[in-house]
C-alpha cells in the first residue's frame, strides 16, 4: 500500500509540473492568431463594402421607383399640375409626406414612399441631416452635370468613393 501510495505521489507531482504551457508554445499561438486575422480583416472590410454597396443599390432603385410612380399618378391625373411643371416630385420629401388625391371625393393623399431612405455610402463625419443625403437632378438638366432646377427627376449618392469595381458612387 505504502508502493502504491508514493508512486501515486509522483505521478501527482509530475502532472502538476506539466500543466502550464512554455513561452514558445505561447509565441507560436500569437503569431498564428497574427497571421489569421491579417488575412480576415481584409475579407471583412471587403464584405462590409458590398453590404454598403447592396445597401445602396436597394435605396436607389427604392427612390427611382417612387418618382416613377408619382410621374405615372401626374400624367393619369391623380396629381394636380401646373403647365410649366414636368410632372416630377419638387423634392424627396412630397414622396413621403403624400400629396392630395384630386380623383378622390375625400382628398385622401398619396403616398410613395414610408421614409426616405438614407445613403449608406454617407461619409459618417458628414453633419447634414438625413434629408439633404442624395444628390438630386431635374429633368431638365444634362446626366453629366446635374443639377436641382424645382423637380427631382433622378438621385445618386454623393459620396466621393469608388466602388470595388472602380465606378463614382455619383454615377450609379
Amino acid at each position: 500500500m505504502k508502493r502504491t501510495l508514493i508512486l501515486n505521489k509522483n505521478i501527482a507531482h509530475q502532472i502538476a509540473e506539466q500543466r502550464g504551457f512554455t513561452i514558445i508554445e505561447l509565441m507560436v499561438t500569437l503569431v498564428i492568431l497574427a497571421i489569421l486575422a491579417s488575412v480576415t480583416m481584409p475579407l471583412l472590410k471587403l464584405t462590409l463594402q458590398r453590404n454598403k454597396e447592396s445597401n445602396l443599390k436597394q435605396h436607389l432603385m427604392q427612390l427611382r421607383v417612387a418618382i416613377d410612380d408619382y410621374k405615372q399618378a401626374v400624367d393619369a391625373g391623380f396629381i394636380a399640375k401646373e403647365i410649366d411643371q414636368s410632372g416630377y416630385p419638387p423634392n424627396l420629401e412630397i414622396l413621403v409626406n403624400g400629396v392630395e388625391n384630386i380623383r378622390d371625393p375625400k382628398k385622401r393623399k398619396i403616398k410613395f414612399l414610408r421614409s426616405i431612405p438614407n445613403d449608406p455610402m454617407r461619409n459618417l463625419e458628414d453633419t447634414r441631416p438625413f434629408k439633404h443625403d442624395w444628390g438630386l437632378r431635374s429633368y431638365n438638366t444634362d446626366v453629366d452635370n446635374p443639377k436641382y432646377d424645382g423637380d427631382v427627376f433622378d438621385v445618386y449618392s454623393l459620396s466621393p468613393l469608388k466602388s470595388i469595381r472602380g465606378e463614382p458612387y455619383a454615377q450609379w
